[in-house]
């Protein structure tokens, strides 16, 4: 109910034709699914039993995921499945376009709950998955989301209306699908809402008067085959899903394809998708608190106020006529295309990260990729500035300082990141981080970039006050976020020094002028060391000129505001300790009035980082989670989120277990649950099953292994933002571990062989 997301995808599919399934409200509510159908004389449960009729195997695909030989998963699968019945059912198809005349060529104006101004202008277009080895769609994205210079992004970022912008169509269905421009908008933006769309239309334009070009589609297609071939190994339930997926829409052949490989070229099938990007079929929702007072309709299930305006060709024709007159242009030929694609050869067999050099300036731990063998590296480059959180506004400053890059570095990094480079610049407790991963071959040149971009920064004003409204409206939407989230922050704020309220930060983030930031930018960086990692497929010699350059670029230029940090300033951040035998309750109202639901978090400081106490501890989680989930939610009915996990904090292990609920229930009631539940899980630890305890280590065994193949090689990925976050909790792994890793290694293969069919001895 508290959910933008939700609320704007029901409204999209409340006006849409009432005859057509797009239309329903299929997330389920008590009223769907207890009081209508009740009305009508129906019974539930009858009814999901007769729909269950309609489960049929020659409907049905199934992927099998496992290391045994073909024979024996066939047997498996036989076993498991085969009694499965084939009624012989007809694939359900679904009316082509949600979307007829009645819903086109409307602009909709829709309240929101958080703060921010989105807009959203989209097309019914035929489906890119019919098309699929054309691509006509990932084409088009490509160009209208293209965020490098003389792209609409840029221009509208430049005039300060716009925060980012993505493009794309969007349907897993072959009858149906949609082409949609987002943004989000600055207050400006909002302002200049039809210029914005004009502009888009414009450049629509422009694609059709300029034609389409073989040369974009096959650098395009080059640049997919090289992902594709060099992508990192996927989570194996990620892997079948999407691959099951795939069944359903595609021949064999193309199933571990799909269509991530378009490879012909036809610009007859680009002009068709173009052409249906058209005024006669546009749809514009934007989102804003200032249309409050101003809407007149309400979507019935969600009660997201809105209102409709009609808008006509002729109107669209005007706003193009007005749009900015900025030069709007194609891309240019990607220069960050990996054409180096080998391996290097590394000649010392490297098993853990190693410091492989060390200056007043600098350390650099190494670890060549001697498992994946892939073209690719990855580099963190850790800026620890004792001055970036001494204070609130210290903090504030360091954020905006770390956003501006981020902007000013955009329009150029983006070819790079289309081409496999991804970079991200990320606040940590100790100053800031920048990232970079992807294929080696042009690995330095965006480094340099970043890097010259960081000596050279000057405070745009402009920008800087795009960026601050954003950071102010981000502060103010913490409010509308999850109870559990709220709880977790406070949890934060009360074990971790210097950890600064967030109503002192938006105080001192609404003060903050562009001068004020000029000036704290030099004193933030006049004290500063660099911890560096780099992985992957890299030769060390590479590795130790890489940081050479960097040092040369920051410390050893004319004019620099770099100075290295004294050995004494090196940050060490520190939590609480929590006395034993004393518990600590906190209580504290909920940001947002309007939602329902409260949270508490139980919080049980464990240990400090120990490998075998982590091992442990990790065992601990692996066997109770489940039955703290089933006893929480399932049996005590406590709430809807319930989970145990792991946490740690600067190095500190806890274990937590987080509730949610509309119920309300007494934190002392609670608190004797959990000591109930942990008595429960205690004596079911002792008494485990030494079979399957032994499974569950190996399978830990297993899974440490995994992780640490992961952290000092190519990382897994499912993604590439989390390719990135992998990388880099390993690192803060590896950093508050400060341990020599071969060691550890090798001196916990007997403590965990020895946790095997021991249970008693894993609670010591």
């Amino acid at each position: 109910m508290l959910s933008d997301g939700w609320r704007m995808h029901q409204l999209q599919k409340h006006l849409a034709s009432k005859d057509h399934p797009y239309h329903k409200f299929s997330t389920g509510s008590w009223e769907t699914l207890e009081t209508k159908p009740k009305e009508r004389g129906l019974d539930i449960r009858l009814e999901l039993l007769k729909f269950y009729e309609n489960y049929s195997a020659n409907l049905m695909h199934l992927v099998v995921y496992v290391k045994e030989s073909l024979d024996c998963i066939q047997s498996l699968v036989e076993s498991l499945f085969s009694h499965v019945k084939n009624t012989d059912q007809r694939s359900f198809k679904c009316p082509s376009q949600p979307l007829s005349a009645e819903h086109l060529q409307l602009l909709v104006k829709a309240i929101p709950i958080i703060e921010g101004d989105y807009l959203k202008i989209s097309w019914p277009v035929t489906p890119n998955i019919q098309f699929y080895k054309e691509g006509p769609c990932r084409y088009l994205s490509h160009l209208i989301g293209h965020e490098g210079e003389g792209s609409i992004f840029h221009i509208i970022k430049e005039l300060g209306w716009a925060m980012d912008l993505v493009a794309g169509a969007g349907s897993d269905s072959n009858e149906y699908s949609f082409f949609s421009v987002g943004m989000r908008l600055t207050d400006a933006g909002h302002d200049h809402m039809e210029d914005i769309i004009g502009l888009v239309f414009k450049y629509i334009h422009l694609l059709k008067e300029d034609g389409i070009h073989e040369w974009i589609f096959d650098e395009l297609a080059s640049i997919n085959e090289t992902e594709f071939h060099y992508q990192d190994k996927v989570h194996p339930i990620s892997y079948v899903t999407s691959t099951v997926s795939s069944m359903r829409l595609f021949p064999p052949e193309e199933w571990l394809v799909g269509e991530s490989l378009p490879s012909k070229y036809a610009p007859n099938r680009i002009n068709m998708i173009l052409d249906e990007l058209s005024p006669e079929r546009v749809r514009i929702l934007c989102e804003s608190k200032k249309f409050e007072g101003s809407t007149n309709c309400a979507e019935p299930w969600y009660n997201t106020s809105y209102s409709i305006e009609n808008v006509t060709p002729y109107m669209i024709k005007q706003w193009i006529q007005k749009a900015p007159t900025e030069k709007l242009y194609l891309p240019k030929p990607n220069i960050f295309v990996p054409k180096d694609l080998s391996l290097k050869e590394v000649p010392d067999k490297v098993t853990f990260p190693t410091i492989l050099r060390k200056t007043p300036l600098s350390r650099l731990w190494y670890k060549p990729d001697m498992l994946f063998f892939t073209p690719k590296v990855y580099i963190i480059i850790d800026f620890h500035c004792p001055l970036s959180s001494h204070s609130p506004e210290a903090a504030v400053s360091t954020s905006l300082f770390v956003d501006l890059l981020v902007d000013y570095l955009n329009a150029y990094a983006y070819d790079a990141q289309i081409a496999g480079l991804f970079y991200s610049i990320y606040l940590t407790s100790t100053g800031f981080q920048v990232c970079v991963g992807g294929y080696n071959d042009k690995m330095r040149v965006l480094l340099h970039a970043i890097m010259k971009q960081i000596v050279n920064f000057v405070v745009k004003p402009n920008r800087f006050s795009a960026l601050k409204e954003t950071s102010v409206k981000d502060y103010q939407n913490f409010n509308f976020s999850q109870p559990y989230s709220q709880a977790s922050y406070y949890l934060s704020l009360i074990l971790e020094e210097k950890k600064w309220p967030l109503v002192e930060k938006l105080q001192a983030l609404s003060k903050l002028e562009s001068d004020s930031l000029a000036k704290f930018v030099p004193h933030l960086l006049s004290k500063t060391y660099l911890e560096c990692y780099i992985q992957g497929n890299i030769e060390p010699g590479e590795a130790e000129s890489i940081v050479q350059e960097i040092e040369d670029t920051i410390f050893n230029t004319p004019n620099s505001v770099f100075k290295p940090m004294s050995p004494s300033q090196y940050l060490v951040k520190r939590v609480i300790m929590l006395e034993k035998e004393i518990k600590c309750c906190y209580q504290i109202e909920g940001l947002n009035q309007k939602n329902e639901n409260s949270s508490v978090v139980q919080y049980i400081q464990v240990h400090q980082d120990d490998a075998l106490s982590n091992i442990k501890l990790e065992l601990f989680s692996l066997i109770s989670s489940q039955p703290a989930f089933n006893q929480l939610r399932t049996v005590e009915q406590l709430g809807y989120i319930t989970y145990l996990s792991l946490r740690s904090d600067r190095g500190v292990w806890a274990l937590e277990v987080v509730i949610q609920s509309t119920v309300k229930v007494h934190v002392e009631r609670l608190s004797n649950k959990y000591d109930i539940l942990f008595c429960h899980f205690l004596l079911l630890t002792l008494l485990w099953n030494p079979r399957i305890l032994h499974i569950l280590i190996l399978e830990l065994m297993n899974s440490l292994r995994h992780s640490k193949a992961k952290s000092m090689n190519c990382p897994t990925r499912i993604s590439r933002e989390m390719s990135n976050r992998l990388l880099i909790r390993n690192w803060r792994n590896l950093k508050t571990c400060g341990r020599n890793l071969a060691s550890t290694g090798e001196r916990l293969k007997p403590e965990l062989s020895s946790l095997i069919g021991s249970s008693p001895r894993l609670l010591s």
